[in-house]
C-alpha cells in the first residue's frame, strides 16, 4: 500500500500487507487519504462506509495481514499531484543521511527544514525522502525536530521498527543528548529541571509552550561542555520529550538558547548575530538505543554543522 493519493471518485480495495498489522483503521485512513480533513475520515467510519472484509468495524479496530479494506469514494482536496521537492533539497538530504539499514534510516537533519508537511508547507523532511525512496512504501517518523533544531532524526523503514521504536521511547529506551549554546553561566556544572509544561497555541496559529503547572511533566539534564565568557556550551538530556522542551527549560533557568527568536532573548540574539550565528543554536548531537534482541547499544552521533564549529572557534579566540 503505497503513499500515492487514491483516485476521489472510486472505491478502493486494499489488502493489508505485513507491516501494517497491529495499527488502528482510523491511522492507517488518515495516512492513506492524504488531506482529506480527520473529521470527514471518522464520519466515514461511523457510517460504516468503511468496511473491512465485508463488515462494518469501529475506529479503534486493529488491522491483520490480509484483511481487506474498503474505502469508499472521498472527495481529495484540489491537488492530487503530491508537491514535488525541489532536487537541491533532495540532494541535500540524500548526503545526510548518516545511516541506513532494511529497518531504519538516520539522518543528520539540517536547520530549518521541517520534518513533515503542514500549516503552509507542502512538504517536510519525511515527504522528502519517500520521493527519493518511493520502493520504500511504510517511511514513517519515529520523533520529531523542531524546524530549526538540526541533528539526528530516526525514520522507521518498517512499522513493525515503528511499534518497536515507539515502546522504547515510551520506556525511557531511547537516550537523546543534544547541544546548545546558551546566554549567561550557571554556578554549577549538571542541573535537572522538572517542570511541567503546557502547550498553547496563539490566535495566529502559533504554538507556544509555557511552564505551568496545569501542564505535562517535563524532565531535562543539563550540563556543561563549555564555559565561553558570558556563554555555555551545554548538552541537555531529555527525560521527557514535550514540544519545545529544551528551549523552555533553558530559558526558564535564564539562560536562553542563542538564535531562539521564540523563547530567546532578543538583545543577546542581536549580539551573537554579528559573531555569525544565522539560526538557533540546538542540536540533536547523539541518539543511543538497543533493539531487543541485540547484544548491544546502537549509537549514532551528528555533527554540528560547520558554520555553528565556526561560531565556536570564534568565541574560543576571542577568550585568548
Amino acid at each position: 500500500m503505497s503513499h500515492s493519493q487514491p483516485i476521489s471518485h472510486a472505491v478502493h480495495i486494499l489488502n493489508v500487507e505485513p507491516g501494517y498489522e497491529g495499527q488502528r483503521i482510523d491511522n492507517f485512513l488518515i495516512n492513506y487519504l492524504k488531506g482529506v480533513p480527520k473529521s470527514l475520515v471518522y464520519r466515514i467510519l461511523r457510517r460504516g462506509e468503511v468496511r473491512v472484509n465485508k463488515g462494518r468495524i469501529k475506529a479503534s479496530y486493529r488491522l491483520q495481514v490480509g484483511d481487506q479494506v474498503r474505502v469508499p469514494p472521498v472527495r481529495m482536496a484540489d491537488k492530487a499531484e503530491p508537491s514535488r521537492v525541489d532536487s537541491r533539497l533532495l540532494d541535500r538530504l540524500e548526503a545526510a543521511i548518516l545511516y541506513e539499514d532494511k529497518r531504519l534510516l538516520v539522518l543528520n537533519k539540517p536547520s530549518g527544514i521541517a520534518v513533515h508537511g503542514g500549516s503552509g508547507l507542502n512538504f517536510g523532511v519525511i515527504e522528502a525522502l519517500r520521493q527519493l525512496r518511493p520502493e520504500e512504501r511504510q517511511l514513517e517518523l519515529v520523533h520529531r525536530l523542531d524546524r530549526d533544531t538540526s541533528g539526528c532524526l530516526l525514520i522507521a523503514k518498517r512499522r513493525s521498527a515503528l511499534r518497536t521504536l515507539h515502546e522504547l521511547m515510551r520506556g525511557n529506551g531511547i537516550d537523546k543528548r543534544y547541544i546548545a549554546l546558551v546566554k549567561g553561566n550557571w554556578h554549577r556544572d549538571r542541573l535537572e529541571v522538572n517542570v511541567p509544561l503546557l502547550k498553547n497555541t496563539l490566535q495566529g496559529g502559533e504554538r507556544i509552550v509555557t511552564v505551568d503547572p496545569r501542564g505535562k511533566e517535563s524532565v531535562t539534564r543539563f550540563s556543561v561542555r563549555e564555559r565561553l565568557g558570558e556563554w555555555m556550551l551545554v548538552e541537555a538530556r531529555l527525560l521527557t520529550g514535550r514540544t519545545h522542551q529544551i528551549r523552555v527549560h533553558a530559558a526558564h533557568l535564564g539562560t536562553p538558547i542563542l538564535g531562539d527568536d521564540k523563547y530567546g532573548d532578543s538583545a543577546a540574539n542581536k549580539e551573537i548575530k554579528e559573531l555569525g550565528l544565522k539560526r538557533l543554536f540546538l542540536h540533536a548531537e547523539t541518539l543511543r538505543f538497543r533493539w531487543p534482541e541485540a547484544k548491544q547499544d546502537e549509537v549514532f552521533k551528528a555533527a554540528l554543522e560547520p558554520s555553528l564549529e565556526q561560531l565556536l572557534n570564534r568565541m574560543r579566540a576571542q577568550l585568548n
